[in-house]
């Protein structure tokens, strides 16, 4: 009772820090899976969890009207079940993507539930009732934080001994194959932020960054600080030479990249 009330208050204090503090980040799994981890007594576990499934989920972002997987109860309660049930980074991996996914399906709901009181937010703004808009708005925040409360703890209260005994029982070639997938899900979550970024006039500098780990043995952090280096030449040095005019056709921007 005490795990799940502490993994429920968790979950619904991130969302409304989350969206009461314009958007701090304090819901990627790094993040939760760390405070979790801090909280269930297990911090180093809640920082492997945290920074593997970061990398998980580095591409699952809102978008517009576009709702992923709920990153916040995937992290938490992937995180939460391999702490209490003494098991590995591997069953976090295994657990939060379904996790994730189901959550994203209750967030759509809510979301449908909040939909509802559009008019009368209409009404409110053209009425320029202040305060009531505010309050329109903290309501649908409260609304939202009770539901990751409430799927928290009760999946802790009802789900942990599941799924230890599910855990316990899944044969060791399985578990192989998991530590195996959970190896590969991060390239996943790097190409899922790639793809949207993958444009032609932004291959060479993918190339690039490839040709220096793969071919020079240059450390992650001095591409970083090669790649931070060569974006404010092109913005700050080849970019104001543009003038500022952004109606450009892609062969211009070929030949700006070429030119560079």
């Amino acid at each position: 009772m005490q795990t799940a009330l502490i993994v429920g208050i968790i979950l619904a204090l991130l969302w409304f820090i989350e969206k009461m503090l314009g958007t701090p980040m304090v819901i990627r799994p790094i993040v939760v899976s760390t405070i979790i981890g801090a909280a269930l007594g297990d911090v180093q576990t809640g920082l492997l969890v945290g920074a593997t499934l970061e990398l998980v989920f580095m591409g699952f972002i809102q978008v517009g009207g576009a709702v992923p997987p709920d990153v916040l109860v995937g992290a938490g309660l992937g995180t939460a079940y391999a702490i209490i049930g003494n098991n590995g980074a591997e069953v976090a991996l295994a657990l939060a993507l379904p996790i994730a996914l189901l959550a994203q399906s209750i967030k759509v709901l809510v979301f449908i539930i909040r939909s509802w009181f559009m008019d009368y937010a209409m009404k409110l703004a053209k009425a320029a009732n202040i305060k009531g808009m505010i309050n329109l708005n903290v309501g649908g925040l409260l609304l939202h934080c009770a539901l990751y409360f409430v799927v928290g703890f009760v999946a802790i209260l009802f789900g942990s001994n599941a799924v230890e005994a599910f855990v316990n029982n899944i044969p060791d070639a399985i578990m192989n194959g998991l530590e195996v997938a959970g190896g590969l899900l991060p390239a996943v979550g790097f190409a899922l932020l790639l793809l949207p970024m993958m444009k032609k006039t932004n291959v060479l500098y993918f190339l690039l960054g490839f040709s220096l780990l793969a071919y020079m043995n240059i450390p992650i952090l001095g591409i970083t600080l090669f790649g931070v280096v060569l974006a404010f030449i092109i913005v700050y040095e080849f970019g104001g030479k543009n003038g500022g005019d952004q109606d450009t056709t892609d062969k211009e921007d070929e030949e700006e990249l070429f030119d560079v």
